[in-house]
């Protein structure tokens, strides 16, 4: 019987740390399903590298096991390579917001997840890339957030005594309080063009993020369409009424929100984005990042789920 070729790559670091004792308890499990080769990450775009080179190794299935840090970093690692070369991928989810893992219909509990994928079976799931006006590009998974949840995530990074969905929380009650002007935006899509000025943007494959913001709930990751979510400049009151409504996903509603589908965007803005690509820092503050241009690469990477 053939034995498959595993890469299992680990960020002992997600979860604020935690991820390295949820990790360890799943080594017995790995062994009964025939083993993997092990690496763990230790610096940032770690995960990139060793994805891509295992790719190119011919390794069969490739495994990331952290949070929506570390599955950003292997995709975009996944996507350096020829679309025939690539693997399909496992995600175990470990860290604090999991939400691709959430996406795609993985378990919530590292021992469930990691069955499923030895167990599963694969599914095509379509992928973003996003350049900027420096020529810079990555590729997402789950959401491109522009403005106010990109800022939310830098703060987030703050609030280290914490964990999971409260780090978010925090961060989020923070930035409503600390909030700054709103941008103005010219956005064009392959359906059409309009210019608003958003606190908010969230660019969506998957329907989540956070750890627990319904973003957009409809959105799925292998419908071949991106979802957006916009929200303008609001008062700080409306902005705290807006909060529950994002969390249980029932924002949609109010009429202020922007909504839409697309294939292809370019943004261009009055000053300096502030993004993030799959929770990981596309732009921060005191870059000058003003235009983007972003593109759906359709059934782009097999997830065994």
């Amino acid at each position: 019987m053939h034995k498959r070729k595993v890469k299992l790559i680990v960020n002992p670091n997600a979860d604020l740390g935690r991820a390295w004792h949820k990790a360890s308890n799943l080594r017995p499990i790995v062994q009964a399903f025939g083993g993997a080769d092990w690496a763990g990450t230790v610096y940032p775009t770690h995960a990139t590298e060793l994805a891509k080179q295992a790719a190119l190794d011919g390794y069969e299935l490739i495994i990331s096991a952290g949070g929506d840090g570390t599955t950003h970093e292997v995709v975009n690692g996944l996507m350096q390579v020829p679309p025939q070369q690539r693997p399909p991928l496992g995600i175990v989810p470990l860290g604090s917001g999991n939400d691709f893992a959430f996406a795609v219909g993985m378990h919530s509990e590292p021992e469930y997840a990691i069955r499923q994928i030895f167990t599963g079976s694969p599914k095509w799931v379509d992928i973003g890339s996003v350049e900027d006006n420096h020529g810079r590009v990555e590729y997402w998974d789950n959401a491109l957030g522009i403005g106010f949840d990109a800022i939310v995530t830098i703060r987030s990074r703050r609030f280290t005594a914490f964990s999971g969905f409260l780090i978010y929380l925090l961060a989020v009650m923070q930035t409503i309080i600390l909030n700054s002007k709103a941008p103005h935006f010219q956005i064009k899509t392959d359906r059409h063009s309009w210019t608003d000025q958003l606190l908010l943007f969230i660019l969506c494959n998957g329907n989540r993020e956070g750890g627990g913001f319904h973003v957009y709930p409809p959105a799925k990751v292998d419908d071949g369409v991106f979802n957006y979510v916009g929200i303008p400049q609001v008062s700080r009151p409306m902005m705290l009424r807006l909060l529950p409504e994002v969390m249980r996903g029932t924002h949609l509603k109010f009429s202020l929100t922007r909504s839409g589908e697309f294939k292809e965007m370019e943004i261009h803005a009055d000053q300096n984005l502030v993004i993030h690509t799959d929770g990981e820092i596309f732009s921060g503050f005191g870059m000058d990042v003003r235009s983007l241009k972003i593109n759906l690469i359709p059934s782009a990477i097999q997830v065994i789920c």
